[in-house]
């Protein structure tokens, strides 16, 4: 099977999109030995259904999932239904939606609302002790002179991998409380995480790990970077004890003042949490030529790296539920708080 026979009639618009997700779904190949381009058996999650989601979010037919769009509204549409269906919870009360304004860029426009998805594993106390954040945005840049920025590294990939994550612990329950959001609005302003680090409905006290999936499926050297352990060095050993058994080449890195422009810090939504004195690691690869370029399609991503990073974050988040007590008692004072007249909930 080509992956270009699935990208023919991707154009066909959303509701056509929405007819071939639902009738290809169940024909998607099973087993690594059947999938393009990976070599790779995973050992923890299923590969197909997160490499289909992935294709389906960076296809033309959602014209790069800008923020407030109809194609960003489909991604949403597609993501929580992969949740749903792999049995993840609804955490908000209101059900799986935190909507939020985002503010208009010219004075004749209107404001718009952005849309986060909040979903959970239960873990031993529900409800009660630490609480581990895993978070992926879902949103790109959209069109720009005429071209489409399909964003399948930034962020299909970490997008569709969060939904792979999700489904793996579903079936292996987590001992801490374990939060899944796909976040919107990043590409204009951290938006969605602002707007969850303001909502009074989600824990932000018990919150001690965020573990932000951003740019996880394209390095054809093989190596992802794990951010954020200058600032929490307790973290340092969890990653390097991981990465002794992680099938790609788990890097430290992009998280020092000195390393100027390539201090990932506040680089995407972790830098939310961490001024909330959250610990967080940061997973994602270096720059590519893709990088916010309409080059940025689903044929350029290394499949087979991509497998084997999923696999790598269940070793992650496993480690870290281990430990996660000690995580929490690392969080550290709060920044001043930015304004909150933009990403606040509504």
């Amino acid at each position: 099977m080509d992956w270009k026979h699935w990208k023919k009639g991707m154009a066909i618009g959303l509701f056509g999109m929405l007819v071939l997700l639902a009738g290809v779904w169940a024909f998607w190949p099973k087993g690594p030995d059947k999938l393009p381009g990976v070599t790779y058996a995973a050992q923890y999650v299923d590969p197909g259904p997160m490499l289909h989601l992935a294709e389906v979010l960076s296809s033309d037919a959602l014209e790069g999932r800008g923020a407030t769009t109809p194609g960003n509204d489909a991604a949403r549409g597609f993501i929580r239904k992969r949740f749903e269906d792999t049995g993840v919870e609804a955490y908000l009360p209101g059900g799986w939606e935190q909507s939020f304004t985002i503010l208009p860029k010219t004075a004749d426009a209107s404001a718009g609302t952005g849309v986060n998805l909040v979903g959970w594993v239960p873990g031993e106390t529900p409800g009660q002790g630490p609480v581990i954040l895993v978070t992926a945005h879902y949103d790109h840049l959209g069109i720009k002179d005429g071209e489409i920025y399909n964003g399948a590294d930034d962020n299909a990939s970490g997008a569709a991998m969060l939904t792979a994550l999700a489904e793996y612990f579903v079936k292996r329950r987590p001992r801490h409380d374990t939060l899944f959001v796909a976040l919107d609005a990043e590409e204009i302003g951290l938006l969605g995480a602002r707007a969850l680090a303001f909502d009074p409905g989600v824990p932000m006290d018990r919150v001690a790990l965020n573990i932000n999936l951003d740019m996880v499926g394209r390095s054809e050297a093989g190596e992802l970077y794990a951010a954020g352990v200058h600032h929490t060095p307790l973290l340092s050993e969890l990653v390097s004890e991981v990465a002794k058994v992680s099938p790609v080449t788990l890097l430290q890195g992009h998280d020092r003042p000195e390393d100027g422009a390539n201090d990932w810090t506040l680089q995407s939504d972790h830098g939310v949490f961490h001024q909330a004195g959250i610990p967080f690691l940061y997973f994602g690869v270096e720059d590519h030529p893709g990088y916010h370029h309409p080059s940025d399609d689903f044929e350029s991503l290394t499949l087979d790296f991509y497998v084997r990073a999923a696999d790598t974050l269940v070793n992650v988040i496993n480690a870290a539920d281990g430990m996660l007590p000690e995580i929490h008692a690392a969080r550290r004072a709060p920044a001043p708080a930015p304004s909150k007249t933009e990403g606040t909930p509504e």
